[in-house]
C-alpha cells in the first residue's frame, strides 16, 4: 500500500457543515472514557465504542480490530509521547491548559468506490475544531492506513499549522512518519504489545527517497513529488544520531508548538530556531550523508535499504575523463536535496575535490561504511580525503544547502528547482 494513493483534506482545511458539539461541563482532567459526539461528521446507525473512539457502520469484528489499533496508537502517541488528543477541540484550552470537554473521535466505514483513489480521508469540522475519518471498508483494519490518518487528526488538534499553506505538504510527511513509528520502531512496541498487536516493516521507499534525493527536500509536485516518502528526515531529527542540540524525541512537537503563529513559514524555519550550536545546513547535510546507508538509528528502515540498494538509481554524474565527473543537469540537487553517489575504490586512499559553477552553497561529505560502523568525513575548502580500512566502502554525498527560503511545496518556484551545478575530481576511486 503506497500512501501516495491516499487522499486527505487537511492541507486545505476542509470545512464540513457539522453541528457544534453539544454543551457539556468542562473538565480539567481527561476522563478515562471520552464522551460520544455524533454531531461530528453526522454519525448515525450502528456503532461500537472504545475509550477514545467510536466506529460507525462496521461489523462488530471489524470495529473491534480497528478500535484496538487506534487505542494502541492513542496510548503511544498521546499518553506516552505527549501529542494532543484529537478528542479535544483546538478551539478550547490549549497545550498545558486543557479544559475539555473530551469527545470520542468518530471513524466512519464507507463503501469501496465511494472515495475514488483513496483508502481513507481525514475530514474536519473547523467550527467545532474536530477531525473525523472516513475509511474504505477493506482498509478498516489496516494499521498503515488508519494510523496514518490518526497522525493527521493529532496534527490537526495541535492547531498551529492549520491554514499555513507552506506547511501543507508536510502534513503527509508527518502522517507517514507517525505510521512508521507505530509499525516499525520500538517507540510504540509497549502499546502494541499490550493490545496484542504486531509490528511490521518500515514504510521507507529507498528507490524514491534516495534514488530521487536530488529533489527539493519536501516536494508536493503532483506525479513526481516525495512528500509522502520524505519522512526519514523526521526519523533522523527525532533519533538524533549526531546528538545535535535541539533535535531529539520531542523535536517534531517542538516544530509544531513553537511554530511562529500565522507566519506561514516553512517547517524548516521552525526547525532552524530549535537548533543550538549547529546550522540547519549542517543538519540537512548530515541527514543526507547518513541516508547514504540509512544510518539513522532505524534498523528496520536500514534492512529495507540493504535489500533494495542494488535497484536504486545512483546515476548522478557523467564522466568527463581523467577522474573528472560533472553532475547531470536533470539530477543536480535542488533546494535542500542531495546527490548520493557510491564510489568504487581502486586503492585504500580516496580524495574528492568539488567545484561549483554558477554559484550556490553546498554541504559535502564522504560516508564510509564498515562492517559495524559508518563514519563521516566532511569536506573542507572544497575537498576531502579518506583512507579505507579493509572491507570499507565509500559514498560521495553532495547536498544543496543554501540559506532557508520560504516556499510552498505544492507550488515550488523555478529558482528552488534549479539544481546545484558542480563537478568533482576523484582520485583513488571511480563512479
Amino acid at each position: 500500500m503506497h500512501f501516495s494513493t491516499l487522499a486527505t483534506l487537511l492541507s486545505s482545511h476542509a470545512l464540513l457543515a457539522a453541528a457544534l458539539p453539544p454543551s457539556t461541563p468542562r473538565q480539567a482532567t481527561a476522563p478515562a472514557q471520552y464522551t460520544p459526539n455524533a454531531a461530528i461528521g453526522g454519525g448515525s446507525g450502528t456503532y461500537k465504542d472504545s475509550a477514545h473512539f467510536r466506529v460507525y457502520g462496521a461489523s462488530s469484528t471489524t470495529a473491534d480490530q480497528a478500535l484496538k489499533v487506534m487505542e494502541a496508537a492513542h496510548q503511544c502517541f498521546v499518553t506516552e509521547l505527549g501529542w494532543r488528543t484529537p478528542g479535544l477541540s483546538w478551539n478550547t484550552g490549549g497545550v498545558g491548559k486543557e479544559v475539555g470537554p473530551w469527545y470520542k473521535m468518530n471513524i466512519f466505514q464507507v463503501a469501496d468506490g465511494s472515495m475514488p483513489g483513496a483508502a481513507a480521508q481525514t475530514w474536519t469540522d473547523a467550527n467545532a475544531g474536530f477531525a473525523f475519518l472516513k475509511v474504505v471498508d477493506k482498509y478498516m483494519t489496516t494499521p498503515g492506513v488508519i494510523v496514518h490518518e490518526f497522525g493527521h487528526v493529532m496534527h490537526y488538534s495541535e492547531k498551529n499549522w492549520i491554514d499555513q499553506t507552506r506547511t501543507g505538504a508536510w502534513w503527509e510527511t508527518i502522517a507517514n512518519f507517525i505510521a512508521d513509528v507505530y509499525f516499525a520502531t520500538p517507540t510504540c512496541e509497549a502499546a502494541r504489545s499490550a493490545a496484542g498487536l504486531p509490528g511490521g516493516d518500515s514504510l521507507i521507499e529507498p528507490k524514491k527517497v534516495i534514488g530521487d534525493s536530488f529533489r527539493v527536500i519536501v516536494d508536493g509536485t503532483s506525479g513526481s513529488g516525495n512528500y509522502y516518502q520524505a519522512f526519514p528526515l523526521l526519523s533522523y531529527i527525532t533519533n538524533n544520531p549526531d546528538s545535535f542540540s535541539g533535535l531529539g524525541k520531542t523535536v517534531l512537537l517542538d516544530m509544531i508548538r513553537k511554530y511562529k503563529l500565522n507566519s506561514n513559514e516553512t517547517p524548516l524555519h521552525s526547525l532552524e530556531r530549535l537548533l543550538s550550536g549547529v546550522t540547519i545546513q549542517k543538519v540537512i547535510g548530515r541527514y543526507w550523508a547518513r541516508m547514504a546507508y540509512v544510518d539513522i538509528n532505524h534498523p528496520k528502515a536500514q534492512a529495507i535499504f540493504n535489500n533494495q540498494r542494488k535497484s536504486i538509481n545512483y546515476a548522478n554524474l557523467d564522466l568527463n575523463g581523467n577522474g573528472k565527473y560533472t553532475v547531470k543537469a536533470a539530477r543536480a540537487p535542488r533546494y535542500m536535496g542531495a546527490n548520493i553517489t557510491p564510489l568504487k575504490a581502486t586503492g585504500t586512499s580516496v580524495t574528492v575535490a568539488i567545484t561549483v559553477s554558477g554559484g550556490g552553497s553546498y554541504t559535502a561529505t564522504l560516508a564510509v561504511k564498515g562492517s559495524s560502523v559508518t563514519r563521516y568525513v566532511d569536506f573542507a575548502n572544497g575537498s576531502a580525503s579518506v583512507t579505507l580500512a579493509s572491507g570499507e566502502e565509500v559514498s560521495l554525498v553532495v547536498a544543496n544547502t543554501p540559506a532557508l527560503v520560504q516556499y510552498d511545496a505544492f507550488s515550488i518556484p523555478a529558482d528552488l528547482n534549479k539544481g546545484l551545478s558542480y563537478s568533482v575530481q576523484i582520485t583513488g576511486a571511480t563512479v
